[in-house]
C-alpha cells in the first residue's frame, strides 16, 4: 500500500496516531509519479512547500523570475516526454509563470504550474485577501486546461489530473491551483495515501487509420516534386530512427524547422535547408511531420508557397490541426511515432521516387546558396559582425555535438539559425511557434539540469535582458551553460555615438561579463573572431559557469530581423 509521509503526532483517544497534510500530500504525490525535480521562485505560501519537496529528495531549482522557472519546467518538458513542473506564488507570481505555461502551451510542451493561491471565500467575495485573485479564471484561456484543488483529499487527483492532461494528445501546458487553505489542511494519514494514484499509460499510442496511411502514400507516389517539413512535434516524438529510415528510404528531400535541425544531421545529403525557398515555392506534395502551416510556414499561402497548387499531406496527433490553413488533401491523425510507423509499414519498395529533375535542382540551389553563404561567413571585418562572430561560434560547436545550443534574439536568431550546423535531434530549442524573447535562461537551465550536457546560450543583447539575472542561478547551482552576449548596443542595433538614446538603443560598450564575474562565474570580453572561438573553446573545456561579451559592430542588424513584413506601415510623414 501506497504511505503517506506524516506529521509528529501525539496519540491521544481522541486522535488518531498518524496524520498528514497537504504539503506532504502534494510532495508524496508528485513521487509517486516520478517528478524529480522542481523550478520555481518561493514565497507565501509555497515556501513550506519547497523546502519539504526538497527534504523528500525533489531536486529544487530556485529562479529569480517566475516566467524563467517556468521556462526552465517547459524544456524539461520537450526534452524528456515527461511535464516540467513550475511552482509559484499566488497573484503577481502567479501571472508571471502563466507567460511561459501559455509559451509551453502554444509550443505543444508538457508543463504543469501549480501555483498558491488565496482563500477561496474570500476572493469570491472580493474583500481584499492577500494577493487576491480568480487564478483559475484568469489561466483558462492560455493553457490546455486549468484544475483547482478544493479538499486536502483530493490533491493525489489533482495532481494525477494535471499530470496526466499536460503529456497525453497533443502536450500542452496546465495549471493547478492550490490554495493555501488545502495545503495547510491535516487529514489521517492512512486515509490520504489511499487518496493517491500512480499513472497508467499517460500518453497512450494513438494509432492512425489504415485507409488515412494508404492514401498519403498513394499522394506521395504521385507526385514529382516531393518534400517533407520535420517539425518540433517530429524531434519531440523521438521516433528519430523511424524518420530517418522514411526520408532515406523515399529519398524525398526535407526541409527542417528551426527545433527540428538535427533530427537528421545537417549536412544529410537529403537536407534542402539552404534552398528552403526553391523546395517551398516548386514542391507539388508537401509532407509535414509535427509541423504547422501557422505563420512560420506562411500559413501554406502566399509566395512562399509557388502557385498555390500544392497539396498537403500532414503527420499530426489533434484533429483540429488539419485544415486550419489550407485544404489538407491527406490527413495522418496519430502519434508521431505510430504514424510514421504505419507508413513505413504500408510502403513498398521504390512506390516513392522523387524526379530526378526535381533532386538535381535543390542540389543546384543549395550549392549556388552554400557559396554565398560561405563568402558572407569567411570575410572577417573589425568590428565582428553577426556572420563572422558565428563563423567562430560553428567551428568551437562542430567538435561538441553533445552541447545544448539556446538561441533567441531577432538578428542573433536568424543568423544563427541558418549558420549552426545540428547533427543531433533535440539539441537546438529556440523562441518557437511565438518567437518570443526571453526564453534563454530558463531554457538553459532546464535543458542543463535534465542532461548535465554543456548548454551554449546564444543571446542577443536585448533577448539577455529579459532573464539574464538568472545568471545567478546558473552559478548557484553551477551548471554548465555558456552564455554568448552579442552586444551590438541595441535591440536590432545599436545608435550613433553622438545622438541621443533612442527607442532601441542601450548603454554603448556595456560589459555584461562583469555580470557573472560578480557571481563568481567566468567573464570573457571579446573583440574579434580568434579570441570569441578560443574563449568558447576554453568556456566549454571547464564545463563552468561563464558569460562571453561578443563585442559585434553596432551597425549590424536590421530591425526586426528575418520578419520586417510583420511591420505594420508607417504613415506617411507631413
Amino acid at each position: 500500500m501506497t504511505t503517506a509521509s506524516t506529521l509528529e503526532t501525539t496519540a491521544t483517544p481522541d486522535a488518531p496516531a498518524e496524520l498528514t497534510d497537504g504539503y506532504h500530500l502534494v510532495v508524496d504525490a508528485l513521487k509517486l509519479n516520478d517528478v524529480d525535480t522542481l523550478y520555481g521562485v518561493v514565497g507565501i505560501p509555497i515556501t513550506g512547500l519547497a523546502r519539504l519537496a526538497q527534504a523528500q529528495g525533489i531536486r529544487y531549482i530556485g529562479f529569480r523570475h517566475e516566467s524563467n522557472a517556468g521556462h526552465a519546467a517547459a524544456a524539461a518538458g520537450y526534452l524528456t516526454k515527461r511535464p516540467g513542473v513550475a511552482l509559484t506564488v499566488s497573484a503577481p507570481g502567479f501571472l508571471n509563470g502563466l507567460v511561459a505555461l501559455a509559451n509551453a502551451t502554444t509550443n505543444c510542451f508538457p508543463m504543469v504550474q501549480i501555483s498558491g493561491s488565496s482563500e477561496r471565500h474570500l476572493v469570491d467575495l472580493k474583500q481584499g485577501d492577500y494577493e487576491e485573485m480568480d487564478q483559475l479564471a484568469a489561466a483558462q484561456p492560455f493553457v490546455k486546461a486549468a484544475y483547482r484543488v478544493s479538499r486536502v483529499e483530493d490533491i493525489g487527483r489533482g495532481i494525477a489530473r494535471a499530470l496526466r492532461t499536460a503529456i497525453s494528445g497533443r502536450p500542452g501546458g496546465v495549471y493547478l491551483d492550490i490554495p493555501a487553505a488545502v495545503l495547510g489542511s491535516i487529514m489521517d494519514a492512512e486515509a490520504g495515501a489511499k487518496t493517491l494514484s500512480r499513472l497508467v499509460d499517460p500518453a497512450p499510442r494513438q494509432l492512425p487509420a489504415p485507409e488515412a496511411v494508404d492514401r498519403a502514400i498513394e499522394l506521395l507516389a504521385g507526385a514529382e516534386r516531393p518534400l517533407v517539413v520535420l517539425g518540433k512535434g517530429a524531434a519531440y516524438a523521438q521516433a528519430d530512427n523511424l524518420i530517418r529510415e522514411f526520408i532515406e528510404s523515399t529519398g524525398v528531400p526535407y526541409v527542417p524547422m528551426s527545433m527540428a535541425k538535427g533530427l537528421l544531421p545537417d549536412d544529410h545529403p537529403q537536407s534542402a535547408a539552404a534552398a528552403r525557398s526553391l523546395a517551398l515555392g516548386q514542391a507539388d506534395v508537401v509532407m509535414l511531420i509535427g509541423a504547422r502551416l501557422n505563420w512560420l510556414l506562411s500559413h501554406g499561402k502566399g509566395p512562399t508557397w509557388g502557385s498555390g497548387a500544392t497539396k498537403f499531406v500532414q503527420v499530426d496527433i489533434s484533429p483540429t490541426e488539419i485544415d486550419s490553413n489550407r485544404p489538407i488533401a491527406a490527413p495522418v491523425v496519430g502519434d508521431i511515432k505510430s504514424s510514421v510507423a504505419a507508413l513505413l509499414a504500408a510502403l513498398k519498395p521504390g512506390q516513392i521516387k522523387p524526379n530526378a529533375a526535381w533532386r538535381d535542382a535543390i542540389a543546384a540551389n543549395k550549392q549556388r546558396n552554400t557559396e554565398r553563404m560561405a563568402a558572407r561567413l569567411n570575410a572577417d571585418p573589425s568590428p565582428m559582425n553577426f556572420s563572422s562572430a558565428l563563423r567562430a561560434v560553428r567551428t568551437a560547436l562542430a567538435t561538441r555535438p553533445d552541447a545544448y545550443v539556446v538561441n533567441e534574439g531577432a538578428n542573433t536568431l536568424d543568423f544563427a539559425r541558418n549558420i549552426i550546423d545540428m547533427y543531433e535531434p533535440r539539441k537546438r530549442l529556440d523562441s518557437g511557434t511565438w518567437g518570443i524573447m526571453g526564453i534563454g535562461m530558463g531554457y538553459a537551465i532546464g535543458a542543463a539540469v535534465v542532461s548535465g550536457k554543456p548548454v551554449v546560450a546564444i543571446e542577443g543583447d536585448s533577448a539577455f535582458g529579459f532573464s539574464g539575472m538568472e545568471i545567478e542561478t546558473i552559478c548557484r547551482y553551477q551548471l554548465p551553460i555558456v552564455t554568448l552576449v552579442f552586444n551590438n548596443n541595441g535591440i536590432y542595433r545599436g545608435d550613433a555615438a553622438d545622438s541621443a538614446p533612442s527607442p532601441t538603443g542601450f548603454i554603448q560598450n556595456a560589459r555584461y561579463e562583469k555580470m557573472i564575474e560578480a557571481f563568481g562565474g567566468i567573464g570573457y570580453h571579446v573583440t574579434d573572431t580568434p579570441s570569441l572561438g578560443k574563449a568558447l573553446t576554453e568556456a566549454l573545456e571547464a564545463g563552468k559557469p561563464a558569460l562571453i561579451n561578443v563585442v559585434i559592430d553596432p551597425t549590424a542588424g536590421t530591425e526586426s530581423g528575418h520578419i520586417q513584413n510583420l511591420n505594420p506601415k508607417r504613415a506617411v510623414a507631413h
